[in-house]
């Protein structure tokens, strides 16, 4: 079938059949096209519902303002914990954490083991030894010095023991 208007655009030889058939096949798939373009949609359009179920634009805008608050409260109160964190952290620093005592007996007549060696040291291995001997005529106490796990003066083998456990060398 030959048509004047196929012919002036240079599609006089097509079969309209063909023409025909090429079109239907177009409208086929853009009726896909446009069913996937519906349930795209329609979820979007759930999710969209659900995201502001019972809300407005302005009381959409006052939460997210009000999340912004509440973020900024919580960065703050992270920091103020950061800070006092570490103000504890120097003062535990200094103070005793590592005790070793060891009881024994000064003078084996006296039996009970009453005298005792106790190592108080800080996290640098900083602090003293207490040695108490307990003797008939009285109990004598003597303290040492630590610096960095040593005692400038000599100690006596319960005043290093005690020291060793304070420093988790021996048990």
């Amino acid at each position: 079938m030959n048509n004047s208007f196929f012919t002036s655009i240079g599609l006089g030889s097509i079969d309209f059949g063909i023409l025909v058939l090429v079109l239907a096949v177009v409208i086929l798939i853009l009726l896909i096209l446009n069913i996937v373009n519906i349930c795209s949609i329609s979820k979007l359009k759930g999710k969209y519902n659900k995201f502001m179920q019972g809300k407005n634009a302005k009381s959409l805008e006052s939460e997210i303002v009000g999340l912004f608050d509440d973020n900024k409260f919580i960065k703050n109160a992270v920091d103020k914990n950061k800070k006092d964190i570490n103000t504890l952290y120097h003062k535990l620093e200094s103070s005793f954490q590592k005790i070793g005592i060891i009881k024994y007996d000064a003078f084996n007549q006296m039996g009970g083991k009453l005298s005792f060696c106790l190592a108080l040291l800080d996290e640098n291995n900083n602090g003293f030894i207490l040695n108490s001997v307990h003797s008939t005529e009285g109990c004598y106490s003597y303290t040492k010095v630590i610096e960095n796990g040593e005692c400038k003066i000599s100690l006596g083998e319960e005043e290093s023991r005690a020291l060793n456990i304070a420093m988790g060398m021996t048990q």
